[in-house]
């Protein structure tokens, strides 16, 4: 047996630590140095740690983990108190940007043959995506978290996740031949009566082994069970990404008292310990800067300024029709620039489909590294300062992973 996965694994996880902790020592997200130590490890600096078989997979389950933990965090209480209006500016955040980014790539791969459309839409899907962390520890900062632009913030992202995921379900689909579109919504209506199906008897499940067996960490043990077998069902039984299986077990055990912090706590410590540094990681591992040409920085620095100005215009547009005031609505869609993660797990997912070339994966790396350094600093200018909340005023809290 080579056990050369060893060395790379603990290379990994001290340079993902060490920098991640430099970047938050100059207020920047730990996620930006985790994803510059896989490039100075990877084939753009030091070539110090080759993709390999056993990466690959440890970084899928990192994508897993991390899918299952967003919707372990969603209030889903919170989500209903904004309703329509989260809907519409979510809807407007996906929509604008998926049409920015499928023109953006026309515009620069006029030449483009085979399944051009789908790619193109496939770069509008990246950029619709949004990482509310950064935005959420701003607006706490800030002492706005809970105001109406926090909330809207909130119910917007994880709206916009949900359609992003279904969105990219759907063109992952067609990148079979074989498959039909009436088939892929026939699947996809398949799942969600799964998920129907599933959650009512898991959520009730769940409860009582809550309350029998709270802090056990048999619950966190079934928690983490129940999110690989739905996350193996959607892609083995209806072709949808494993993600989205992990993504709605989260939704589903949200909201159990009884369960949900301690199931958290657990995964979380899992992920960041191991799984989620190797998946940042292996995105800077995969992406050679060598090929890094003008063109391609052309297109990388009109990526970023179409994702920026789309999620702008669309989430702030889609504030003010649901009557924002001017400065409100332009808060909330600069609130909703960062990609973060969640762009990176869509372009993961692309290029693994054949959606997207490795070649331009360096782009969407840049891309992802500036919305996410940006965000914090806009917000600020837009929203300026105000008092934190009173000290008994609950507020939201997000683990640094540290």
């Amino acid at each position: 047996m080579d056990y050369r996965f060893l060395l790379s694994l603990a290379i990994i996880l001290l340079s993902t630590k060490v920098f991640g902790l430099i970047s938050q020592r100059v207020q920047l997200p730990s996620v930006v140095g985790a994803l510059l130590a896989g490039l100075l490890l990877g084939p753009t600096c030091l070539n110090m740690v080759v993709e390999t078989d056993f990466l690959l997979k440890t970084s899928e389950l990192g994508v897993i983990f991390l899918m299952f933990l967003a919707g372990l965090d969603t209030d889903l209480k919170e989500l209903k108190k904004t309703g329509l209006t989260s809907l519409f500016i979510a809807a407007c955040g996906v929509v604008v940007p998926l049409i920015g980014g499928a023109l953006c790539y026309k515009l620069f791969f006029p030449q483009a043959t085979g399944d051009a459309m789908l790619r193109a839409v496939f770069v509008g899907v990246v950029l619709a995506a949004t990482s509310v962390s950064i935005t959420v520890e701003t607006l706490r900062e800030l002492g706005r978290l809970r105001g109406k632009v926090g909330t809207a913030i909130l119910g917007a992202a994880v709206i916009d996740d949900i359609l992003g995921i279904v969105v990219l379900t759907i063109l992952t689909s067609f990148t079979d031949p074989s498959v039909k579109p009436l088939m892929v919504v026939g699947r996809i209506i398949g799942f969600f009566v799964l998920l129907a199906l599933v959650g009512f008897v898991v959520y009730r499940l769940f409860r009582k082994l809550g309350k029998a067996y709270y802090n056990h960490r048999r619950i966190a043990i079934y928690g983490l069970v129940f999110c690989l077998l739905l996350s193996y069902a959607a892609e083995h039984f209806f072709g949808i990404a494993d993600i989205t299986g992990a993504y709605f077990a989260g939704l589903i055990l949200c909201n159990i008292a009884e369960a949900q912090p301690y199931i958290a706590r657990k995964i979380n410590i899992a992920s960041y310990m191991l799984f989620s540094p190797v998946f940042f990681a292996s995105v800077g591992i995969e992406t050679d800067l060598h090929g890094f040409t003008l063109s391609l920085f052309a297109f990388a620095l009109a990526l970023t300024l179409v994702a920026i100005l789309t999620k702008v215009i669309g989430c702030g547009l889609g504030a003010k029709l649901c009557k924002f005031s001017a400065h409100d609505a332009l808060a909330v869609g600069v609130g909703m620039i960062s990609r973060g993660e969640v762009a990176l797990i869509v372009a993961q997912k692309g290029e693994q489909a054949g959606l997207v070339d490795a070649s331009l994966f360096p782009a969407v790396v840049a891309m992802v590294i500036v919305t996410t350094l940006i965000t914090p600093v806009l917000l600020k200018l837009v929203m300026g300062r105000s008092p934190l909340p009173a000290p008994d005023e609950p507020t939201l809290t997000v683990k640094s992973g540290d």
